[in-house]
């Protein structure tokens, strides 16, 4: 498969969540070419800030696995990490992590700050941008374009 094909899977990740009113994101991890984990946001249903895609997925990747180390593992994620799952990503040792639509706001990989890259942490993980940004960017726009009707319909 291409990478393309794998941010596709995440992108089906990110519409269950849209369906659920989650922010769409959507996250799998890959080990030899094969996709061992699959998750999407799911902070509001089940009201956890630790619910994101990035940290659900790392965490069926480490169960499937029986290590909490992802060695030779890739993520695919539709939305840039936050601080939070950038240091999961360092912390669980993924290599690389394919990065969709970046985040101006709370983006921690390249937009507000670089986890990855500006920092001595003891393990390195490789990022690639732009895998199918543009599908990436309108699902997160209908998303809150919606929420934002539904919210003034609700006035």
């Amino acid at each position: 498969m291409e990478k393309e094909d794998y941010m596709k899977l995440a992108i089906n990740e990110a519409k269950k969540a849209y369906g659920q009113l989650e922010i769409p994101v959507g996250a799998i991890i890959v080990k030899d070419g094969k996709v061992i984990a699959k998750a999407h946001n799911e902070k509001e249903q089940k009201q956890d800030t630790t619910k994101h895609a990035e940290i659900l997925a790392i965490q069926k990747a480490s169960k499937k696995l029986k290590n909490w180390r992802l060695i030779d593992c890739d993520m695919y994620v539709t939305l840039e990490p936050c601080s939070m799952c950038a240091g999961a990503l360092i912390q669980s040792r993924v290599r690389k992590v394919f990065i969709g639509a970046m985040d101006e706001k709370t983006g921690s990989c390249g937009s507000v700050l670089n986890l990855l890259e500006d920092y001595t942490f003891n393990h390195k993980v490789e990022v690639e941008y732009g895998i199918c940004k543009e599908e990436c960017e309108i699902l997160l726009k209908n998303f809150f374009k919606e929420l934002r009707e539904i919210k003034a319909n609700e006035k």
